[in-house]
């Protein structure tokens, strides 16, 4: 297990969601939970996002097409 740097922090999600994300991810490359909490990136008009606009870090096509590929494989959009 990889030593957690000092920013890190912990999230606490209900327990059967953590469940159904463990399962979720399996096959998908992702190895954990928490490195798909990180990969996520927030929903629009939330206030990351406005802060990453603001600082000109935008969404670019590829990123955009592997995130749905992912999020599709994970059962989160239809393809």
């Amino acid at each position: 297990m990889a030593r957690p740097r000092t920013d890190d922090v912990t999230l606490e999600i209900p327990g059967p969601l953590y469940e159904r994300l463990r399962q979720a991810i399996e096959g998908t490359g992702f190895h954990s939970v928490t490195e798909l909490s990180v990969y996520v990136p927030p929903g629009p008009g939330s206030a990351h996002a406005r802060e990453d606009e603001a600082r000109g870090d935008r969404l670019t096509s590829d990123k955009a097409t592997v995130s749905r590929r992912r999020l599709q494989s994970l059962g989160y959009l239809e393809d």
